[in-house]
C-alpha cells in the first residue's frame, strides 16, 4: 500500500446561490469520489461548504497511484498471421504497444485467440493529477444555470476565485479557470478582505476561528437552532423552523447569528400568510408566534460579525417595513373593490380552452355532476341550499387572480380568495372551499376538511385533467409543466379520504363529451396508473387489478390491498402455480355456460360445487379472493383426474367453461395472468 498524507482541498468561489446549490449538494461527494476512483485515488473524505467555499478533507490520501498495467488487445490469429508470417495488422499492433515483432504473442480472450500485450504502468504522483481531477469534478456538477467569466472562457455556477490544495505540507500547484492554486484562503468579509495563509490540514481547520468562518454546515445549523431556543426562552415566543428555509440560511451564511426583530402591530391586520410569505420569500426571516398566533416579531439570521447587532436588526426592520406597507396597501385596496368572477373573462387560461371564467363555468358543471353522487352528505354539511353555495364557491374560486395581493404573491392564490370571501360575508362553507381548492398540494399536504370543500377541489382537478388532455397538454417522460400527475394523485387521495364510491371512468367519459374530442381512455389510464405509487406491493399486483377494468377508484384500492396481502404470504408463490395454469388454459372469455349434466368425473362436480359455494359466500374483495384461492385443492384434484381436451367436443367445451368461470370470477377483481412473482 502506498504512502498516505492528509489532503485538504478548498475551492473558493463568489457567493453560491443557495437553492440551486442545495439541489446538487447531495451529489457532490459522490461526484468527487467518482473522479478520484477513475484515477485510482479514491478514499474516505469529509465535505464542507459555505457560500464562498467548497472543501474536502481526506485524513489518508495516497501520495501516488498504485502501479498497474495497460492491456492491449489486437487482431485474432487468422488475421494477425498468414502462412506463419506476421501481417500488417500484427506489425501495426507491435508498433502501438512499443514492442518488437519477437515479443508478439497470442492469448485467449473471450474464447478467441487474439494478439495480447500487458504493459506495466507506473503510478503517477497525486500532485500531478489533483489539478485535472478538481477541474473535472467542478465541471461535472449540475446546477441548472451557470455563469461565464474570463471573456466567456470559463463556466461554473459562480466564478472561481481561489484554489487551496495541500497534500501534507506540500502545496499542490496547478492553474485552472485562470486561477493559480496556493496556500491561502479568503477570510469572512467582516474580518477582512486579505487572504490567510495555512500550512496543512490541521492549520486549515485551526484558521477558521481566526478568519470568522464556521466551516461545518452542521455546526452552523446547530448554532442557529441553539440561538432560536435562547430567543424563545428569553422572550416567551416560538420561532417557526421551516426546514427548507433553514437549509437555505445555513447555505448563505459563514458565521450565522440569530437576532430578534419586530414590526408595528397594526400590520397584523394583514392575513398572517401574507406576512409569513413576505418574510420567508423576500427576506429569509423566520416568523415568530406568541400564544399560538403570529406575533409582530421575526428572527433574522445575520451573516455579519458585528459588535452592534442592534444596527443589523434596525436595518432589517426597515426593509420589512417597506414590504409590509405594500402588503397593507394591497390588502385594503383589494377589500375596497368588488370580489367576483366577472374580471376573469379578461384572463386567458389557455388558447384552446378560453378564459379563466370559462374554466370556472366548466368546473361548476363537473361539481354539479359530483354533487349528485354525494347529495345527502352535502346537504348535511352545507344545508338545504348547498347547490347555490356550491355554485358560489366554484365561481369565486379563481376571483383572487384579479387582486393586487395575488399578483404580488402568486403562491397565495386560493388562500387570499378565502380571506376576501370571508371579508365580503360569504358563507363559511364557501370560504373554506376557496381556501382549500388546491389541496392536496403535495405528498405530505393536508386534504380538504369537509365534503363540501372536497367536491370543489375534486371538480377543479378533474376539469383541469379533462381540459388539458383535450387540449393535447399531456405529460411525457419527466415533463409535466401543468402538474397533471399531482392533480391525478389529488383526485385519488380525495376519493379515498371521503370514501366516494363512484365509477370515475364512466364519469370521465360522460363529462368529456362537452370538450374537444380526445382519447378519454388515455386519461382514465393516466389517473389509475398513479395507483402504482400508492401501495407498497409487487407492481404486478397493481397491474393485475387494473386489468380488471374496474372504474371505481375505491374498489381498485380495496382490490390492490387485498390481493397484495395474499401475494405477500410465505406460501403464495408455491401455491400460485395452480392458478397460473388455470388462467393460461383460458384463451378468451367466450367459454359458454357450465352444463352440470355433462360432468363425467366426480372431480368436476366437486370443483363446481366448491366454486358455487365460494361465489355464494360473497363478502369483501379480501374475503372473495381468499375463497377463490381456497379452491386450490379442488382445482389440483381436477387437473390430476380430468382431461380437459377430451375427444368429445361438448365435454371439452364444458370442462373449459368450468375452469373459465373460476378465471372470470377472479377477473372481476384482478386478472391473475398479470401476476408475476
Amino acid at each position: 500500500m502506498s504512502e498516505t498524507k492528509e489532503l485538504i482541498v478548498e475551492i473558493g468561489v463568489e457567493e453560491l446561490p443557495a437553492i440551486p446549490f442545495l439541489k446538487e449538494c447531495g451529489n457532490v461527494v459522490a461526484k468527487w469520489r467518482e473522479t478520484l476512483a477513475q484515477n485510482g485515488l479514491d478514499s474516505e473524505c469529509e465535505f464542507y461548504y459555505t457560500p464562498r467555499r467548497i472543501a474536502f478533507y481526506h485524513p489518508k490520501f495516497a501520495v501516488r497511484q498504485e502501479d498497474g498495467f495497460s492491456e492491449f488487445i489486437g487482431a485474432p490469429r487468422q488475421v494477425a498471421q498468414k502462412d506463419g508470417a506476421w501481417t500488417p495488422a500484427a506489425l501495426s499492433f507491435a508498433k502501438k504497444c512499443g514492442i518488437a515483432e519477437s515479443e508478439l504473442k497470442f492469448e485467449t480472450v473471450g474464447g478467441k485467440e487474439v494478439l495480447y500485450y500487458k504493459k506495466p504502468v507506473a503510478g503517477k504522483p497525486s500532485s500531478e493529477l489533483l489539478g485535472d481531477m478538481i477541474e473535472k469534478f467542478l465541471l461535472s456538477l449540475n446546477f441548472g444555470k451557470s455563469m461565464r467569466w474570463g471573456e466567456g472562457k470559463f463556466e461554473f455556477i459562480r466564478p472561481v476565485r481561489s484554489f487551496l490544495c495541500l497534500l501534507g505540507d506540500e502545496v499542490v500547484k496547478f492553474n485552472k479557470f485562470d486561477v493559480e492554486s496556493g496556500d491561502s484562503i479568503f477570510m469572512h468579509r467582516s474580518v477582512g478582505y486579505d487572504k490567510f495563509a495555512v500550512k496543512n490540514a490541521k492549520d486549515y481547520f485551526a484558521a477558521m476561528a481566526k478568519i470568522g468562518v464556521i466551516l461545518d454546515q452542521n455546526a452552523r445549523r446547530e448554532k442557529i437552532l441553539s440561538e432560536f431556543k435562547q430567543i424563545e426562552a428569553k422572550n416567551g415566543v416560538t420561532v417557526e423552523v421551516d426546514e427548507a428555509l433553514l437549509d437555505e440560511v445555513v447555505a448563505i451564511t459563514e458565521h450565522p447569528t440569530a437576532l430578534l426583530g419586530g414590526f408595528e402591530r397594526e400590520f397584523l391586520e394583514v392575513p398572517s400568510e401574507v406576512i409569513i410569505t413576505s418574510m420567508k420569500e423576500n427576506q429569509r426571516y423566520f416568523p415568530v408566534f406568541e400564544g399560538g398566533k403570529l406575533a409582530n416579531r421575526f428572527v433574522v439570521v445575520s451573516n455579519a460579525i458585528s459588535p452592534e447587532p442592534s444596527l443589523i436588526v434596525k436595518g432589517n426592520e426597515k426593509v420589512l417595513l417597506a414590504r409590509l406597507s405594500d402588503a397593507m396597501f394591497f390588502w385594503r385596496s383589494d377589500l375596497a373593490h368588488e370580489f367576483g368572477p366577472e374580471k376573469l373573462k379578461n384572463i386567458t387560461y389557455l388558447k384552446e380552452l378560453g378564459s379563466t371564467f370559462d374554466k370556472s363555468v366548466r368546473e361548476l358543471g363537473v361539481a354539479k355532476r359530483l354533487a349528485k353522487i354525494c347529495a345527502d352528505r352535502l346537504k348535511e354539511c352545507a344545508g338545504e341550499g348547498y347547490e347555490a353555495l356550491l355554485e358560489r364557491a366554484v365561481m369565486l374560486s379563481k376571483a383572487d387572480l384579479t387582486t393586487q395581493m395575488v399578483y404580488e404573491f402568486t403562491e397565495l392564490q386560493g388562500v387570499m380568495g378565502g380571506y376576501y370571501a370571508a371579508a365580503k360575508g360569504e358563507n363559511e362553507n364557501v370560504v373554506t372551499a376557496i381556501k382549500e381548492q388546491y389541496l392536496p398540494s403535495g405528498e405530505a399536504s393536508a386534504l380538504p376538511s369537509t365534503i363540501f370543500s372536497s367536491v370543489v377541489a375534486l371538480a377543479i382537478k378533474l376539469e383541469t385533467l379533462i381540459g388539458l388532455f383535450s387540449a393535447g397538454k399531456i405529460p411525457s417522460g419527466n415533463k409535466d409543466p401543468y402538474a397533471l400527475r399531482r392533480a391525478a394523485n389529488g383526485v385519488i387521495k380525495i376519493i379515498q379520504n371521503e370514501n366516494l364510491n363512484f365509477d370515475i371512468a364512466a364519469f370521465l367519459r360522460e363529462t368529456a363529451e362537452g370538450y374537444a374530442k380526445f382519447d378519454v381512455e388515455a386519461l382514465i389510464n393516466f389517473i389509475f396508473d398513479r395507483l402504482y405509487t400508492f401501495f407498497d406491493v409487487n407492481p404486478s399486483v397493481v397491474k393485475a387489478c387494473l386489468a380488471s377494468k374496474k372504474g371505481d377508484v375505491l374498489a381498485q384500492c380495496e382490490a390492490i390491498e387485498a390481493l397484495g396481502a395474499i401475494c405477500a404470504a410465505d406460501d403464495f408463490r408455491q401455491n400460485f402455480s395452480t392458478f397460473k395454469r388455470l388462467a393460461n388454459i383460458i384463451k378468451d372469455e367466450n367459454f359458454g355456460a357450465v352444463d352440470e349434466a355433462k360432468f363425467e368425473n366426480q372431480s368436476e362436480r366437486k370443483l363446481n360445487d366448491a366454486f358455487k359455494a365460494a361465489v355464494k359466500a360473497g363478502g369483501s374483495y379480501s374475503e372473495r379472493l381468499k375463497n377463490l384461492f381456497g379452491l386450490k385443492a379442488a382445482i389440483d384434484e381436477f387437473f390430476d383426474n380430468v382431461m380437459i381436451n377430451a375427444e368429445d367436443e361438448l365435454v371439452r367445451k364444458n370442462r373449459l367453461a368450468l375452469v373459465g368461470q373460476i378465471y372470470a370470477e377472479f377477473l372481476k377483481i384482478a386478472d391473475i395472468k398479470e401476476i408475476s412473482l
